[in-house]
């Protein structure tokens, strides 16, 4: 068995060097073919490298979440201001019109409900390739289970993904899951993002913590972060710089977008962060004077 401990020579992770490129800006993806490459870019902003992804995808095991109690009220006034929509199939077919031109990342694993908090299976394909490809699907969103009893077989929906994504030029987003039992540290993040990547996903979501300049540099594809539970702006905000100015390609945020006091403005904020390199302190300002602007 490998020593994932490793030398002192494997600790290095060569932080002030760039990963290598060849000619195409999405980290990881050179080797990509050019249908692949072009749905990335699409996901990507061209000049800033980065994305802002709209999660609103809650519902397929947590019901009408606060906030997205109506899809079909809240959703639509945020598309503008991101980059890229995350959601099931159910809820892009009605609730989202098919004239919006934004690339989506379309959900495609099933998983037990929150009452159960069962991780032991790992959940199974409740969309499959043909339907995403109907869908217009620019990416697919698997969940993973690792160090749950649920490991093997969600890198297994994976990896199976991974080769029908390939098949038809969609790239895959392999989501890390962190139960409430699991730990969030530096540890954890750099082997679940590594394995996700390695198995073959060409984007990884992941949270945010300690030592993440570590677990972006060691990730050959890019990360973007979930935003997780609902913090008060201004810490949604500076989680936001600090993962961005620590290697992040983007953030895929739900709550901290559209529980939000004005869900429009802080996603415009957020995309401050993320595209324009506004610190978490210029972000929240600029998100109250939009609040001050409007009267809210």
């Amino acid at each position: 068995m490998p020593d994932n401990g490793g030398n002192s020579s494997s600790k290095d992770f060569h932080l002030d060097v760039p990963a290598a490129g060849e000619g195409f800006f999405v980290k990881g993806a050179s080797g990509c073919d050019w249908g692949m490459k072009n749905r990335l870019a699409d996901m990507f902003n061209s000049k800033s490298g980065n994305t802002v992804m709209l999660a609103f995808d809650h519902g397929y095991i947590m019901g009408p979440t606060s906030g997205l109690e109506r899809l079909d009220i809240t959703v639509p006034p945020l598309i503008p201001y991101v980059d890229v929509l995350m959601s099931t199939r159910g809820a892009f077919r009605t609730c989202i019109s098919a004239a919006v031109k934004k690339p989506i990342c379309l959900r495609v694993n099933y998983d037990s409900s929150v009452l159960f908090d069962d991780m032991s299976n790992g959940g199974g394909i409740a969309c499959d390739i043909r339907n995403a490809v109907r869908m217009n699907a620019s990416c697919l969103a698997v969940q993973t289970f690792i160090g749950s009893p649920g490991e093997k077989n969600s890198l297994e929906l994976l990896a199976r993904t991974v080769d029908a994504g390939t098949d038809w030029g969609i790239p895959t987003l392999g989501v890390v899951a962190v139960g409430k039992q699991m730990e969030r540290t530096e540890q954890f993040f750099l082997l679940a993002t590594r394995m996700l990547a390695e198995n073959g996903a060409q984007v990884v979501k992941s949270y945010y913590c300690e030592g993440f300049e570590r677990v972006t540099s060691a990730c050959p594809v890019p990360i973007v972060i979930a935003g997780g539970k609902k913090l008060p702006e201004e810490e949604a905000l500076a989680m936001a710089w600090r993962a961005i100015s620590e290697g992040a390609k983007g953030v895929d945020m739900g709550r901290n977008i559209f529980q939000a006091r004005h869900p429009a403005a802080m996603a415009r904020a957020v995309g401050k962060v993320v595209h324009e390199g506004f610190t978490a302190k210029e972000a929240h300002e600029y998100y109250v004077d939009i609040l001050n602007t409007s009267g809210e």
